[in-house]
């Protein structure tokens, strides 16, 4: 199985990382959909990429939000169907910890990914969320309890992926 982790996968974290951190926003993350047995990027998305209440959703869009709407309008289909188009072995690269609570009230990462019937059967997180909006983000815990297996980077990849995501927090 191609990993594509210390390549691509970093490679768009920085990108769209470094994209978000030219902006106001208080954390810059950046998610990626990969076909992990060809190493292929289906999608790449960063937080806020799109305005707030996009299709009717209260508050701000997330970096794996991004990547589900982009694959969503590709096939012309709702984001609950995705899917029915992703590979069968999809991996999800997120720079932090999926959510599984939302301040604003609207669904959660965790909750999305979910949803999509284990098309994502693995979730590579670059850090754990480190408390700063929710006090106890339990998302591993709850991907991991229906059967979504979640990877942690080495080390000296938290602390960049740290400095990066956290800058102008």
């Amino acid at each position: 199985m191609v990993c594509p982790f210390k390549v691509h996968i970093m490679d768009c974290f920085r990108r769209d990382s470094w994209w978000c951190s030219t902006t106001s926003r208080p954390k810059h993350l950046a998610a990626v959909l990969v076909d992990a047995a060809k190493g292929k990027v289906l999608s790449t998305g960063y937080s806020l990429e799109y305005p707030r209440d996009y299709k009717g959703d209260a508050g701000t869009t997330h970096a794996e939000q991004c990547c589900f709407i982009k694959i969503a309008d590709e096939y012309n289909l709702s984001e609950d169907r995705i899917h029915e188009v992703l590979p069968a072995n999809t991996a999800l690269y997120t720079t932090m910890e999926p959510c599984n609570e939302r301040l604003s009230g609207n669904m959660t990462c965790v909750t999305r990914i979910l949803r999509l019937k284990r098309a994502i059967k693995t979730v590579y997180v670059g850090i754990k969320e480190p408390g700063t909006f929710i006090a106890h983000n339990d998302g591993q815990k709850r991907l991991e309890a229906n059967g979504v297996k979640v990877v942690l980077p080495v080390e000296h990849w938290r602390d960049r992926i740290t400095k990066v995501s956290m800058t102008g927090h």
